[in-house]
C-alpha cells in the first residue's frame, strides 16, 4: 500500500502540482502555498502563456496561467481595446511575388500563427517588427506614405520589403521624436 503525504499546515494531500518531491529528501511534508503564505498574492500578478512569462508591459498583460495566447487575449480584451502599444510588422509570401503585407498586432509572432493556419505551405514569413507605443497610429501613418508611391490593396503593398522597413522605420523615427516635444 502507497504512502500519502499529507500538508502539515492545511492537511492537503501532497502531489507534484502543489508540492515539489525533492522536499522529501529534507523531510518537508507542506505543500507550497503553506510553505510560503505570499505565493498567491505574489504570483497572481504574473502572466503566463504556454508556460512562458509575459511582461506586465504587454498590452494584453492578465495575470493568470493561459494555455494559449487567444485564451489570454480573450480574457484581456479589454486591454487590447485601451492599450496602443504594439508592434508593426512586414509579412511576405512567396504566392504574391513583390507584395508585402505591412501591419498591426500586440504580437507579431501570434497574428503570424494566424496567417499559418490559411496556408498550406506554412510560407509566410515575418520580414520586419517594430516595437511602438501606438500601433495604429504608426501603421496608419506607414500605409499613408507607402499609399502615396505605390500599388496597394488594403494592408498589402506592391514594393520591396527594403523599401517598407524604410518607411516604417522613417515613421518610427518620426513618432519618437513627436513625444519629446
Amino acid at each position: 500500500m502507497k504512502h500519502t503525504e499529507t500538508c502539515n499546515t492545511c492537511d492537503v494531500e501532497l502531489t507534484d502540482v502543489n508540492w515539489n518531491p525533492s522536499w522529501r529528501n529534507i523531510n518537508r511534508t507542506q505543500c507550497q502555498d503553506c510553505n510560503n503564505p505570499n505565493r498567491e498574492t505574489h504570483n497572481g500578478k504574473r502572466m503566463f502563456v504556454d508556460g512562458k512569462y509575459v511582461p506586465t508591459s504587454h498590452p494584453l498583460h492578465k495575470g493568470g496561467r493561459y494555455g494559449g495566447f487567444e485564451e489570454a487575449a480573450f480574457s484581456s480584451l479589454q486591454n487590447y481595446k485601451t492599450n496602443p502599444r504594439g508592434q508593426v510588422y512586414i509579412i511576405t509570401n512567396p504566392a504574391w511575388s513583390g507584395w508585402v503585407k505591412v501591419g498591426m498586432a500586440v504580437d507579431a509572432q501570434d497574428r503570424l500563427k494566424n496567417y499559418q493556419t490559411s496556408s498550406p505551405l506554412r510560407d509566410y514569413c515575418l520580414l520586419h517588427v517594430v516595437d511602438t507605443h501606438d500601433r495604429r497610429k504608426l501603421e496608419a501613418d506607414v500605409h499613408s506614405r507607402l499609399s502615396d508611391m505605390c500599388e496597394h490593396k488594403n494592408e498589402w503593398f506592391r514594393c520591396s520589403p527594403e523599401i517598407a522597413k524604410r518607411f516604417i522605420d522613417s515613421a518610427q523615427g518620426d513618432a519618437n521624436e513627436e513625444m519629446f516635444y
